[in-house]
């Protein structure tokens, strides 16, 4: 339980250090303002402003790394659970079937 624990907090480290070097590279190419341009552009009639979807808080950083630490701190959880019962299940039936023994002899 433990090795899969940090396994899993590894992973949730890499995936968050990922999607905020991806956000940063995106937002610098100005992918995120093309796409909220867009939006507003096709959500619009004739020229005036509605009071439609607000596409500008979907980009934020906070809201996309704040869902990115949620999603990974399930992951962990569920990482480790899954992990520490298939350990058990593995266990248990090695030992009603007695698992497979390998032995190596020297080639002469």
């Amino acid at each position: 339980m433990k090795f899969s624990f940090v396994v899993s907090l590894v992973c949730f480290v890499v995936l968050f250090i990922a999607v905020a070097v991806l956000y940063m590279v995106l937002s610098g190419l100005g992918v995120f303002d093309n796409i909220i341009q867009t939006v507003n552009q096709l959500t619009t009639a004739d020229g005036k402003a509605t009071s439609g979807v607000d596409v500008a808080s979907w980009f934020e950083p906070v809201r996309i790394l704040g869902y990115t630490a949620l999603i990974g701190a399930v992951n962990v959880v569920l990482i480790t659970a899954l992990s520490t019962l298939g350990a058990v299940i593995y266990n248990v039936a090695s030992d009603l079937v007695g698992g497979v023994e390998v032995t190596f002899s020297e080639a002469e």
